[in-house]
């Protein structure tokens, strides 16, 4: 009777004193993958384990933003050309900001580096944020992005500690490249935004010669109903520019604000900063003949099989008011998207979606989209009521004021009537928590590496090994391995930089400033006594 399979006690999740625990005490099993239909998504509102963990990243710092908090802003202009390459737009969207050549769009622009705080340099090594909110005549649309076209992760559920790792020291409260490493060695799919980032490509010379990009994976919608993927990509009319490192320290000696200073003069100058707007499209679906999965952020579509479509242009001609009613207090969002254009289940969009408007609430406060700054150009009317610092009651005219909820017969608002046929995707498959399927962490790495001219792979190696030389070994055998994976010369290379490098330095710098570790013994033998006052 004892080995009575009805004898046996039910099991729970087995976990140590150094098991991952929600703040609720449940044992965390899955810190790599949030809920989805399927391994490609949508995710469900049900992930629990992610809200708790991204609501309260949101919530880290205050009241500063937690990512994207070095920034510079702009108004200008998009203008349309009413065509997809040499199709009309209306096949593939109805959105009405693409739809007539030559209409004219109001927009604001908030360019940033992505982790360090509100007055830092602005030549660290880092990706660039490249933020676009529209005042479209539907409402506003929010095209938020990098410069570079890719990212380090595929899934929301590891934003926060991707961030963590990348951010200062939690005790030193400086940036640690061996944390930085640890994280990427043990994250593979990081490692072709690492080649990015450890290249010229990481410090952009300014914010007007350096592309954008929209990163996600998103949809446009037509009248039918029938959605297409579509990918963004922001090129500068101004040219690309970026910085080896030494450049960047000599920069960085004489302004730490250069970047900043050179958007507002330039149109000051009347020397408006343009960027042509393309897109790449992909039919709806998994795309099986391909070697990666259209949905992974950590890739680049191949732009010989899904070429580059020009739909208009963006100048930037009006330098900000005042800094912190538009630049500071400027609130994006991934969610924030009108008729026409839709979201794909890309992971990292959906994770995206809830944590940025969640942040901005947080950050701004509840009515954050009565600022002038956020708030739409047209009319807005809703039910929503009172929190902190509002002071429009967005109601319509001729609204009864006592009926704040809808459905009503009393005189509330009433519900929009739909034109376009709304999109319905079919969505089925079992609840899962995992991976998607087609990784390939290194081929494009190695592409992207083939594709750099001699000086950016000189400079890439360089960087890497002056950083990874201070790391633990463990931490270098998984990047070399993946960097031979990648290709065989950058293998071959970063082994034998690795091998001949000194290792008498320190990894608590920021990345990428070798010797950064002898500057305070520096300022002291070189500072010049005074005497007291």
């Amino acid at each position: 009777m004892a080995n009575n399979q009805n004898d046996k006690k039910p099991q729970t999740n087995i976990e140590h004193d150094d098991t991952l625990t929600t703040r609720q005490g449940h044992p965390v099993t899955n810190n790599q993958d949030i809920r989805t239909v399927g391994n490609r998504g949508p995710s469900t509102l049900e992930n629990y384990d992610f809200i708790e963990k991204i609501s309260h990243f949101d919530r880290e710092k205050v009241p500063e933003r937690i990512v994207h908090a070095r920034g510079a802003g702009a108004h200008g202009y998009f203008e349309t050309y009413g065509t997809v390459g040499d199709e009309p737009v209306s096949k593939y969207t109805r959105a009405k900001v693409f739809q007539e050549k030559g209409k004219q769009t109001p927009v604001f622009v908030r360019f940033s580096t992505v982790v360090h705080g509100n007055h830092s340099p602005e030549t660290v090594r880092d990706p660039r944020g490249f933020a676009v909110k529209f005042y479209t005549e539907d409402g506003n649309w929010d095209l938020v992005g990098n410069n570079l076209k890719i990212f380090f992760i595929r899934d929301a559920m590891k934003f926060p500690d991707m961030i963590h790792a990348f951010r200062p020291d939690p005790v030193t409260n400086y940036q640690d490249s061996q944390r930085f490493f640890d994280f990427c060695a043990n994250s593979p799919e990081t490692f072709h935004m690492v080649t990015f980032v450890y290249s010229p490509w990481g410090i952009p010379a300014n914010y007007r010669q350096m592309q954008g990009s929209g990163v996600n994976t998103y949809k446009w919608v037509n009248q039918d109903g029938k959605a297409v993927l579509i990918k963004y990509h922001w090129e500068p009319k101004q040219g690309i520019k970026n910085l080896t490192v030494k450049e960047a320290e000599e920069i960085q000696g004489k302004n730490f604000n250069h970047a900043t200073q050179d958007l507002y003069e330039a149109i000051e100058n009347g020397d408006y900063p343009e960027w042509e707007l393309f897109v790449q499209i992909m039919e709806d679906g998994p795309h099986p003949e391909l070697d990666f999965d259209p949905l992974d952020d950590t890739k680049l579509w191949p732009e010989d099989q899904f070429p580059w479509l020009p739909v208009g242009k963006m100048v930037l001609n009006k330098n900000p008011e005042n800094y912190h009613t538009e630049v500071e207090q400027a609130a994006f969002g991934t969610g924030v998207l009108v008729d026409g254009l839709d979201f794909s289940d890309d992971k990292m969009l959906q994770g995206r979606t809830f944590s940025y408007s969640d942040t901005q609430r947080y950050r701004v406060g509840a009515n954050y989209l009565q600022l002038p700054i956020n708030k739409a150009k047209k009319r807005v009317a809703t039910n929503q009521e009172g929190g902190q610092l509002r002071y429009e009651n967005d109601k319509a005219p001729g609204q009864n004021p006592h009926v704040n909820y809808e459905p009503s017969s009393l005189g509330g608002l009433k519900e929009a009537e739909q034109v376009g046929k709304e999109h319905t995707p079919k969505v089925e498959g079992e609840l899962v928590r995992e991976p998607i399927d087609r990784q390939s962490n290194t081929k494009q790495a190695g592409e992207t590496y083939r594709w750099f001219e001699d000086w950016e792979k000189d400079e890439l190696i360089n960087n890497l090994v002056g950083d990874l030389s201070q790391c633990d070994q463990s931490i270098q055998h998984k990047m070399i391995a993946l960097a031979e994976e990648a290709d065989e010369e950058y293998g071959r290379r970063l082994r034998e930089g690795l091998a001949n490098a000194s290792k008498d330095g320190s990894s608590m710098n920021t990345l990428g400033n070798k010797d950064a570790e002898k500057a305070p013994k520096q300022a002291e033998d070189e500072g010049h006594d005074s005497r007291p006052y």
